[in-house]
């Protein structure tokens, strides 16, 4: 009679796992045919069996199925995306249940190769073909102008494939744009991973992020990083230098900029640099000749024109402050030899302030200089001039907010 329970136990488990094993088969012969809402059922019936639950090939099938419908689903919306983003854990749970090799069974049947184009028919189903399927909708959502989910679809090929370039910088740029930066930073800090991709770009991007956010050494970090890559890029040498700046890191600014102006004498923005260095360490004079130099470099860059102007009206103000100091009788005998020395200062800032001014013709802090200056010199006229303007643009009391 024991004999007789036992095989009856047996014959209904052997019966049992026929069942689940014909449910796998009916969600195989249903995912073919694309009846894929009874695959699905089908399959998540096989997972939950403890027989068939705990054959890969059970999930290898799953993921196929939610691939599948991932693909067909065009509306490519947040739901869309939860499809494709429950293959891809899908199919990583297969393979780690196969043991996590990409040679051999299941694992090789996880990352088959899936080559754009192919009819579907002939697609392998692996989670390549997801990764493909995902870059084609974030594609055609940001044809769309819905960068949010275009970002979104981006991410997921990603996730599959973390040495995809075309991949990983689209997802970056538009995390960028979006204002995700840290999405911005691990998509793009995937890309300097890959020693042969040319990073130039993603350098830039990252110094870009990383100094908005107020993280200057981080920031410096990556400069450094892009310098032993592209050592002769010049954009990267002023990145350098400005941090440097910012970091306070004087001695080594220097260094930085005289090397960078080896390689480029003529770039107006370096010598600005330079120029403010010395100005810090009180070399007035080698400052004022880097700034000048930085003009004739670049007549319109704005920066240059107003630092000369400034740096020379801070050499007017210099010698009438030590004149105001001296005794009454020194004053007397000084003072008109001062003076004037202080004036023709103040007749060489008009030129370098005037064309700051033409570079950013709304600037009534330029004009507010302009006018203070003309009637220090007595040019009564063009003094009068900026006036008017003041008081267009700042109202009748504009003099008294200066």
């Amino acid at each position: 009679m024991k004999k007789l329970i036992l095989s009856m136990a047996l014959i209904g488990a052997t019966t049992l796992a026929f069942a689940q094993k014909k449910v796998v088969r009916s969600a195989e012969k249903n995912f073919k045919s694309g009846d894929l809402a009874a695959a699905l059922t089908d399959v998540e019936a096989a997972s939950n069996d403890p027989e068939t639950g705990s054959d890969p090939a059970t999930y290898l099938l799953k993921a196929q199925i939610e691939t599948k419908i991932f693909g067909s689903d065009s509306s490519n919306t947040a739901s869309t995306l939860e499809t494709g983003q429950a293959a891809f854990d899908t199919y990583n749970k297969a393979f780690e249940m196969a043991g996590s090799n990409k040679e051999d069974g299941i694992g090789e049947e996880v990352y088959a190769e899936d080559l754009p184009g192919v009819p579907a028919n002939l697609r392998p189903y692996s989670i390549l073909t997801l990764k493909n399927l995902a870059f084609d909708k974030g594609g055609e959502r940001y044809n769309a102008e819905d960068v949010e989910m275009a970002y979104e679809f981006f991410d997921l090929a990603g996730q599959v494939d973390l040495t995809d370039t075309t991949v990983h910088y689209n997802a970056g740029f538009i995390a960028n744009d979006l204002g995700k930066f840290d999405e911005a930073k691990k998509h793009f800090g995937y890309l300097l991973d890959i020693e042969e991709y040319n990073k130039l770009t993603v350098y830039y991007l990252m110094v870009q992020i990383l100094s908005g956010e107020e993280n200057p050494e981080a920031a410096y970090d990556i400069i450094m990083a892009g310098r032993e890559d592209y050592p002769e890029d010049k954009v990267l040498a002023e990145y350098e230098i400005q941090l440097l700046l910012q970091l306070n890191k004087m001695d080594e600014a220097m260094a930085s900029i005289q090397d960078a102006l080896k390689n480029d004498p003529n770039n107006a923005g370096i010598l600005l640099r330079s120029g403010y260095l010395k100005e810090q360490a009180g070399d007035m004079t080698g400052a004022l000749e880097d700034y000048k130099k930085s003009v004739v470099a670049d007549p319109s860059f704005y920066d240059g024109n107003y630092y000369t102007g400034a740096l020379l009206l801070e050499k007017s103000r210099a010698i009438l402050a030590e004149l105001s100091a001296l005794p009454d009788a020194e004053w007397e005998a000084r003072s008109e030899k001062m003076g004037g020395e202080a004036n023709l200062y103040y007749k060489e800032a008009v030129p370098y302030f005037e064309k700051a001014l033409e570079i950013r013709a709304d600037n009534t802090d330029i004009m507010a200089i302009l006018y203070q200056v003309h009637t220090r010199l007595k040019n009564d006229a063009e003094a009068e001039k900026y006036n008017k303007k003041l008081i267009e643009l700042k109202g009748p009391n504009w003099i008294e907010g200066n």
